[in-house]
């Protein structure tokens, strides 16, 4: 379905408006398809159509305005447990001791997932941890999701996946510790959900928590952000991190040519440390 030029830029300029994301030509061919659960809720045909009624007050009680939905509707939600699990299996392996390590005095570790999506990365750490009971008993842990998709934060606190979603990165044994089947699929169990909570948010607002963060995950998100946008969000992500905490990002992103508040961490995939730190010594190498 062929997008006129003036309804795609309105879209576009809608979702960079709400979310920071920058709708590139080259992902034009998918906003008519992604947008077709939109249309058939609201018997349109067409973007022209829509664009003409996203200023109309057509919001209904318990659901998001229309603009909600056109904004929800082209987002990238792709998302399993344990996604790239090489750069995930350093978590238990060297990140989350070492920071154990720092905060033996405390013993509290925060971590905050940005851009979250429906919550598999939140509870594939929940996992983690609470699979090592000895190394953490004693610990309070608190791993924060946040999205910008009110539909994804609501599926995320459920904790219900299909049959399909569950085997996604998921081993039987994982499946049978950490999940119950119900009738409406795989429940994640009470004690992972205990760690475990969810806020929409957007990264390019100020952090969701008044305290720093010892961990932040933020993968797969500044991917969709032009220059000016990411560098906004990596002063975000600078200013909620912990001057010893760790940043990581997807596998297809780096800090390297995008900003100077972090530096890499030596060694260590997609593991980043605020710069202001590896000034006074450098860039550490875990393990």
């Amino acid at each position: 379905m062929e997008v006129s030029q003036a309804s795609y830029q309105i879209i576009a300029d809608l979702l960079e408006a709400r979310t920071g994301q920058h709708l590139t030509e080259s992902r034009r061919w998918r906003v008519a398809t992604a947008l077709s659960g939109v249309f058939r809720e609201h018997g349109i045909s067409n973007v022209d159509q829509l664009v003409c009624l996203l200023d109309l007050p057509m919001r209904s009680p318990g659901k998001p305005d229309l603009s909600q939905q056109v904004v929800e509707a082209l987002l990238n939600n792709e998302t399993y447990f344990f996604r790239d699990k090489p750069t995930f299996d350093q978590l238990p392996e060297n990140i989350l001791p070492d920071l154990a390590s720092r905060r033996e005095d405390t013993r509290r570790i925060s971590i905050w997932c940005a851009g979250c999506s429906t919550g598999q990365e939140v509870y594939s750490i929940a996992m983690q941890i609470l699979d090592s009971p000895e190394r953490w008993d004693g610990w309070t842990i608190d791993i924060l999701g946040t999205d910008v998709s009110h539909r994804a934060i609501n599926a995320a606190r459920n904790g219900v996946y299909s049959q399909f979603e569950v085997q996604r990165g998921l081993g039987v044994a994982q499946m049978l510790r950490h999940f119950e089947e119900t009738s409406q699929g795989w429940q994640v169990s009470e004690n992972t959900r205990s760690i475990s909570r969810f806020q929409q948010h957007s990264i390019l607002l100020e952090p969701p928590a008044r305290h720093r963060f010892d961990l932040i995950l933020c993968r797969n998100v500044l991917l969709y952000f032009d220059q000016p946008t990411r560098a906004r969000a990596f002063s975000r992500l600078s200013s909620a991190l912990m001057p010893d905490g760790f940043l990581m990002l997807g596998a297809g992103e780096t800090v390297v040519g995008q900003t100077d508040a972090f530096t890499p961490v030596a060694r260590r995939a997609s593991i980043y440390e605020n710069s202001h730190r590896a000034i006074r010594r450098p860039a550490m190498a875990i393990g």
